[in-house]
C-alpha cells in the first residue's frame, strides 16, 4: 500500500542538501552485530510466555486490528503501537531513534530502503524466516533476502499494469493497447478525438518511471550487500524507455503534471487522463479518489515492447515488517512480524479490510481476495488480474542502499527533464552521474555496468 505522503517527492536543491538533510551517516554498511544462532522453539516458548512490551512503527490504517489479533493470540506480549509517518519522514526518525539507542523493535520498511537499514536490521533466518519462504510470491521473497540472510516479512506488493477510462478509449474508437507501439499510436487518436491525454508521466515520482525501466528489462541499481554498488541509469534499455516517453511528451500525447496533489485528482475526475499505468494499490486508490467514475475503468496488464505475447511487469511500492538489531525482544518481535503477515487471518484481513495487496500466496489465492468483484471496475476481478501480473515479474532486481538520494536526485535531473518537457536522455545521464559521484562519496565501489 503507498500513500499520498510516500509517493510525493521530495524536491531538494542540491546534492549537498539532499546528503546533509536526508542521509547523514549512510555510509557503506558495517557487517552486522546481529546474533546468527538459529533459535529453539522452546526459546520461543518462553519468550512468547514472558510479559514484555514491543514497540511497531507502522503507517498501515487501523494496523490496531492487527496487533490485537496478535495480543490475543500472545497475552503476555503488549504491542506498543506508533505512527511516525510514511516514506521518509519515517526513516529520517527512524535512523536518528538507531543513532540515539532508541530505535522500535518493529519498523515497516518499504522493499527499496531495506539495503539503506541493512547493518541495523536482524537476519530473521534464525527466528524461521527461511521455513515460510515458500509460502510467499518468490518474485517478492527476493526484495527482502540478501546472500543467505533475511532483512524483513513481506506485507504487501505493487506489480504494475495499465487502469483505464474504457469510456474514453470507446468514444475514441480505440482498442485497449497491448504493446508499447499501440499505446503510442492511440495516444495520438485519443488526444485528436477526444482531448484527453492517455496517461500522465510525472515528474515527481521516481517510483513509477523506475517500475518502467524494471518492465522493460533495465537494471539500473545493483548491490552486493556489502560495498560494492552499480549504478546503470543510463544502459541501452533504460535509453530505450527515456526515448520513448520524449517522443510521446514531446508530441503533447501525455501530461507532465506533479502526481498525487488535488488538480492530479481532478484530472483523473475529469478524464484528463484517459489512463493510469498504476500497481495493484491503485484500483482502491481511485475508488476512494476518483468515486463519480466508478464503472467506468478497466485493469489490464502493462503494454508490452514486443508483440510475441511474452508478458512482462515490474513492482511499484511494497513493504516488509523488519526486526532492528538493537532490539532487545528479537523473538517476540521476529513472532510478530511473522504473525501480521503470515497468519492467514491476519493476511487475509490486511488484504480485504485495509486494501493490501498481499505478498502470502495462500492470500492471493483465495476466493475472498482474488473472486472479489469490482463494482467500480465494471465487475472486473481486479485482484485476480493482478496476481497473475505479479507472476511475469523479473526477481532479478535490486536497490541501492542509499535510494532516499537516488530517488531525491530523480527530482532534479530526468524528473525535470520530465517537467520542463526537455530531453529526457540529457536528463538521465545527469540522474547516472548524480548518483555515482554520491556513492563514491559515501565510500562505496561503485561500478557502472
Amino acid at each position: 500500500m503507498r500513500s499520498k505522503a510516500t509517493r510525493t517527492a521530495v524536491t531538494l536543491g542540491s546534492i549537498a542538501a539532499i546528503s546533509t538533510l536526508l542521509l547523514t551517516g549512510c555510509t557503506a554498511p558495517s557487517a552486522s552485530n546481529s546474533s546468527d544462532t538459529p533459535v529453539t522453539q522452546a526459546e520461543i516458548t518462553k519468550a512468547m510466555n514472558t510479559p514484555t512490551t514491543i514497540t511497531v512503527w507502522s503507517w498501515v490504517p487501523n494496523f490496531s486490528t492487527e496487533v490485537k489479533q496478535f495480543e490475543a493470540k500472545y497475552p503476555k506480549i503488549t504491542v506498543k503501537l506508533s505512527n511516525v509517518g510514511q516514506g521518509l519522514p519515517e526513516y529520517t526518525k527512524l535512523r536518528t531513534a538507531i543513532k540515539a539507542g532508541q530505535g522500535p523493535d518493529v519498523a515497516q520498511i518499504e522493499y527499496q530502503y531495506i539495503p539503506s537499514f541493512q547493518s541495523d536490521l536482524q537476519n530473521l533466518v534464525p527466528y524461521g524466516a527461511d521455513k515460510i519462504k515458500a509460502d510467499y510470491v518468490s518474485t517478492i521473497w527476493g526484495q527482502v533476502s540478501k546472500n543467505g540472510a533475511v532483512y524483513g516479512i513481506p506485507q504487501d506488493f505493487g506489480p504494475m499494469g495499465n487502469l483505464y477510462r474504457s469510456d474514453i478509449l470507446k468514444k475514441a474508437g480505440v482498442t485497449p493497447p497491448t504493446t508499447w507501439a499501440e499505446y503510442a499510436t492511440a495516444a495520438q487518436t485519443i488526444k485528436d478525438k477526444t482531448g484527453s491525454y492517455i496517461s500522465d508521466m510525472p515528474g515527481n515520482d521516481p517510483g513509477q518511471f523506475v517500475g518502467l525501466l524494471w518492465q522493460a528489462g533495465g537494471r539500473p541499481f545493483g548491490f552486493d550487500g556489502k560495498k560494492t554498488v552499480t549504478v546503470n541509469i543510463d544502459s541501452a534499455v533504460d535509453q530505450k524507455v527515456a526515448t520513448y516517453w520524449n517522443t510521446m511528451i514531446q508530441k503533447g500525447l501525455v501530461a507532465v503534471d506533479p502526481d498525487f496533489d488535488n488538480d492530479w485528482y481532478q484530472g483523473l475526475a475529469s478524464g484528463k487522463y484517459a489512463g493510469w499505468l498504476g500497481a495493484a494499490w491503485g484500483p482502491v486508490f481511485l475508488q476512494g479518489t476518483v468515486a463519480k467514475t466508478s464503472g467506468l475503468w478497466t485493469a489490464s496488464p502493462l503494454p508490452q515492447y514486443s508483440a510475441s505475447g511474452a508478458q512482462a511487469s515490474s513492482f511499484w511500492g511494497g513493504s516488509a515488517d523488519s526486526v532492528l538489531n538493537s532490539s532487545k525482544n528479537k523473538i517476540a518481535a521476529a513472532e510478530f512480524t511473522k504473525f501480521v503477515n503470515h497468519d492467514s487471518t491476519s493476511s487475509l484481513t490486511l488484504a480485504t479490510k485495509q486494501s493490501l495487496f498481499p505478498p502470502l500466496k495462500s492470500t492471493l489465492a483465495s476466493p475472498a481476495f482474488s473472486g472479489q468483484k469490482s463494482d467500480f471496475f465494471g465487475g472486473q476481478t481486479v485482484n485476480a488480474l493482478y496476481n497473475t501480473i505479479s507472476g511475469t515479474v523479473d526477481p532479478n532486481f535490486q536497490w541501492l542502499p542509499y535510494m532516499d538520494y537516488a530517488y531525491s536526485s530523480f527530482n532534479n535531473t530526468l524528473g525535470k527533464a520530465i517537467a520542463d518537457k526537455t530531453d529526457l536522455l540529457t536528463g538521465l545521464k545527469a540522474w547516472q552521474a548524480q548518483v555515482v559521484a554520491y556513492g563514491k562519496q559515501q565510500g562505496f565501489t561503485v561500478k557502472t555496468n
